[in-house]
């Protein structure tokens, strides 16, 4: 049994002195001792676990980190109301396979339409780097489209093929992604609009400057 987080990790990353977003990668961790990890961060919301093929790696994000999450999120559901399109939001919940060895959570993730085991789109807002591709977890996991937000800009990945053999010789850099220009999830979504009002920091005017742009749209 793993008796605390200090067993599990190696060494933490630190980003911004004065806001800080710690990192901590450990290799050769057991899948039972992930899972047990989840368990006991079930009740502390706060950190990010991402697990693949016995690499571990926690984060806990930075305040910046968190109000971007929290502005693009406001921002996108606005956008689903606003065009009647049916979504089920499921934050950061736990996305795991352990006969695949992956497992992550992401920073917001939709279900469009119904709800589904795994979500459609996932959402990763990068402030510093991490040891793990997340594509080829979410590649693991079957999820559709995966969008990072970095240095105020979003790059865009919708999966094309999933299989082993495939995804390698097609998609050797992107894991069985293919990257794109624009949602082919929500195609009605102006991408630069939303990188726009994502930045602007009083979440009222980004609100009402995101509204605006939707209705000249």
């Amino acid at each position: 049994m793993v008796s605390s987080l200090k067993e599990l990790i190696d060494e933490p990353e630190l980003g911004d002195a004065d806001d800080p977003e710690e990192r901590f990668i450990s290799s050769g961790v057991i899948w039972e001792n992930y899972e047990l990890l989840l368990a006991k961060l079930e009740e502390n919301s706060h950190y990010r676990v991402t697990y693949l093929d016995g690499i571990l790696e926690i984060v806990s994000p930075s305040i910046r980190h968190e109000k971007i999450k929290t502005n693009l999120g406001m921002l996108l559901e606005r956008f689903f109301y606003s065009k009647r399109i049916r979504f089920v939001p499921m934050g950061s919940s736990t996305f795991r396979n352990k006969a695949k060895k992956a497992g992550v959570e992401p920073d917001e993730c939709y279900c469009i339409g119904e709800e589904k085991n795994v979500p459609d789109l996932a959402i990763e807002v990068v402030v510093t780097s991490g040891n793990i591709n997340k594509l080829e977890i979410y590649r693991r996991l079957g999820v559709a489209e995966v969008w990072f937000w970095e240095r105020n800009q979003f790059k865009l990945y919708h999966l094309r093929d999933n299989s082993e053999t495939e995804q390698a010789i097609l998609y050797p850099d992107t894991y069985g992604y293919e990257q794109i220009a624009k949602s082919e999830l929500i195609p009605t979504l102006d991408i630069s609009l939303l990188e726009q009002c994502i930045s602007i920091s009083d979440s009222i005017q980004a609100i009402d400057e995101f509204e605006q742009g939707l209705s000249n749209s």
